[in-house]
């Protein structure tokens, strides 16, 4: 209830990101590279939340990266 609500502020702060409707999260990306876009949105919540977040940010979408060849997947998205 408190994260949530917080995750979406942030992510309207940067610059690309769009959000349709939160309460389904649907998020457009538009203006740029969507890898980049995606990199500001991770180091956005890492500045707010931490390092963890990043590790969150991971695992949220790890199927849905998986089967993307490793030139598309944002850089904050790879293991480290």
């Amino acid at each position: 209830m408190i994260i949530g609500p917080l995750a979406w502020d942030e992510a309207r702060k940067v610059r690309g990101v769009q959000i349709i409707d939160s309460q389904k999260g649907t998020v457009e990306i538009h203006n740029g590279d969507e890898r980049d876009v995606v990199d500001h949105l991770v180091a956005q919540y890492e500045r707010l939340f931490g390092r963890t977040s990043r590790e969150a940010c991971r695992e949220a979408v790890g199927s849905m990266i998986a089967d993307l060849p490793s030139d598309q997947v944002p850089s904050s998205l790879k293991a480290s």
